[in-house]
């Protein structure tokens, strides 16, 4: 059944409008036939005494319609790889049609289940790469660095995000360059990376206002006597440096103050502030996309009385909407400079571009998710591991005392020249990639090259491609027998030239190939900077688990495999990985700790 064509307020009302005439309308016009033919060969006294069995056989119509489809679709798959020379990946399904079983499993591990947990070891039983047959599609999944090259680099223009993602991350992603394949994803490419090949000391200016202003709430906060959220604290300042570098204004999120421990006195304040309900409202549209994702063409039956994304994104209009048209009014009335090296948000440099209010939005909410989740999980992840081994974060803290003293503003040279720093935001991404999980679409059939020297893999067009960043960053095969052992040593020592350098797309935390993230080195100056006033205030970082119970892993993860039995934190995904119910800390003050709040 094929995903609707547009989306009212009530999705599963649409779904049965659009769908249930391609059901009923076969079984109807069987019913007629054979109704119509008992009649006039049998008389119609017989077709009485029959109308229950003609009643049976037409109602099987579509199923049987559909079986046979499916199962025709799949011989001439089988069919064209044998004639090439090539066969399929392995098949894993359920016992039920469709899968259900693996889908009701699913829905009800969802909120325990480890990332990758369902298809891990299918994976590893597979050699990296299967196809993974649910709700009557068969979607491959692989975590083969030879094949997630021929994605995103050697067979390019294969590959695209595909219609099914268009219609799904349309409502709120619309058409902007996450969202956009061919000559428009290469027109928003090339508006964009003009301004994102510029290192501009004002991004830095950016961050550190905004990472002093959260380093003093911090700090304020713990003189309190009471635990902080860092993944509450870091989302304010990315989103607050993703706005104002955006847009010139920020939300302002830092100035809601940050998040109490659930049942504290405070806990409440500033739910309505404008900035709480802008980031809300932020995060709920990207869970409901991820979840339409989970349930493909069947996601409106999930969301029937209710658009779980249109909800959200009328709050985000709100924000963005009238910025955008002040904006385009200022541009009208010649306000704003032609010049492009004065230029300094995104937003003047695509007015300047373009004056289409729609296409400004898109494009700005695509940079804004981009700018602000990722770092956000980035920053999550490295301060969870820093509590998790003191000696990195002693370490760390020795490198950047060494280099800034307690208070030196830093600057693109002092990041530059802090190998260790950045040792530690990499292998904060290797084993905590932001986007664990993504998809592209063959656009054409090809063939893969086996790994291990068998028949080549044929990809059909049309196939669904899921490839797991996550997983593969922690293969042991790949990475060396500590490759689920944090340790940023891997990134200056002899295993970086055994393990990466002969082999780099096995470290894609940004993506590579002609799609590779635009922002990389803006997320790596952003995230340092954090780290960096971070550390010149704190010289000691302790979990706190008490803050919130409910932020903890589940009972169950202590008896699984890999990180499971060790994490502190309890991990999520919706488009970016992040920590559920927040990632709750207590941090030792250093004694000449100062942060200048500007």
């Amino acid at each position: 059944m094929a995903i609707p064509t547009f989306i009212s307020q009530y999705p599963g009302v649409s779904w049965l409008m659009f769908s249930l005439p391609k059901i009923v309308a076969p079984a109807f016009l069987v019913y007629t036939f054979i109704s119509s033919s008992v009649g006039l060969l049998v008389g119609w006294e017989s077709l009485e005494r029959s109308r229950w069995k003609i009643v049976v056989a037409s109602a099987l119509t579509f199923p049987i319609a559909s079986f046979c489809s499916i199962t025709w679709r799949r011989w001439r798959i089988a069919y064209r790889a044998r004639s090439l020379g090539a066969t399929t990946p392995p098949v894993i399904a359920g016992r039920l049609p469709g899968s259900l079983d693996i889908v009701w499993l699913g829905a009800k591990s969802r909120f325990t289940a480890y990332p990758g947990d369902r298809v891990d070891g299918w994976l590893r039983e597979s050699n990296q790469t299967m196809i993974f047959r649910i709700l009557f599609e068969d979607r491959i999944f692989t975590t083969e660095p030879a094949y997630i090259k021929s994605i995103l680099a050697i067979d390019f223009e294969k590959f695209g995000k595909g219609e099914r993602f268009h219609g799904l991350m349309g409502p709120l992603l619309g058409h902007g360059i996450f969202n956009t394949d061919g000559a428009p994803w290469k027109f928003h490419r090339s508006m964009s990376r003009p301004f994102f090949a510029k290192e501009k000391i004002q991004h830095f200016q950016i961050f550190d206002r905004h990472a002093n202003d959260t380093v003093g709430q911090i700090r304020d906060r713990l003189r309190e006597g009471v635990p902080i959220d860092i993944q509450d604290a870091v989302s304010r300042y990315t989103l607050d440096c993703a706005t104002e570098f955006l847009f010139g204004t920020d939300v302002c999120s830092l100035s809601a103050g940050l998040r109490y421990p659930p049942g504290h006195r405070f806990s409440v304040r500033a739910q309505s502030h404008p900035s709480n309900l802008f980031a809300k409202a932020f995060r709920g549209a990207q869970e409901a996309v991820a979840r339409r994702f989970h349930y493909s063409s069947f996601w409106p039956l999930i969301e029937f009385w209710r658009n779980e994304v249109d909800t959200r994104m009328g709050i985000i209009s709100e924000f963005v909407d009238p910025i955008i048209s002040a904006a385009l009014e200022k541009k009208r009335e010649e306000k704003l400079s032609p010049d492009v090296e004065e230029e300094d948000t995104l937003l003047q440099y695509l007015i300047n571009e373009s004056t289409d209010h729609k296409f400004i939005k898109d494009e700005t909410i695509n940079i804004m998710i981009a700018g602000r989740d990722t770092t956000a999980s980035t920053l999550t992840f490295a301060v969870a591991m820093l509590a998790d081994n003191p000696h990195v974060l002693r370490r760390l803290r020795e490198e950047i005392l060494s280099v800034l003293g307690t208070n030196q503003v830093p600057t693109f040279e002092h990041v530059r020249e802090m190998k260790y720093l950045r040792a530690v935001i990499n292998e904060t991404l290797r084993l905590y990639p932001p986007v664990p999980f993504n998809v592209r679409c063959a656009t054409e059939e090809i063939l893969w090259q086996s790994t291990t020297g068998g028949q080549p893999i044929y990809i059909p067009k049309g196939s669904s491609c899921i490839y797991s960043i996550f997983l593969m960053h922690r293969r042991e095969d790949l990475w060396g027998p500590d490759a689920l052992v944090f340790d940023p040593d891997r990134f200056l020592d002899d295993r970086l030239r055994k393990y990466l350098l002969p082999n780099p797309f096995i470290f894609l935390p940004f993506n590579a190939g002609p799609r590779i993230c635009l922002g990389q080195q803006f997320a790596y100056n952003e995230v340092s900077l954090f780290l960096i006033r971070l550390l010149q205030t704190f010289s000691g970082i302790c979990f706190a688990p008490d803050a919130d119970p409910s932020s903890l892993p589940p009972a169950s993860w202590k008896t699984g495999e890999a990180r499971r039995p060790i994490e502190r934190v309890w991990l999520k995904t919706h488009l970016t990985l992040y920590a559920n119910n927040g990632c709750w800390f207590r941090m030792r003050e250093a004694e000449n700790g100062t942060v200048e709040v500007r």
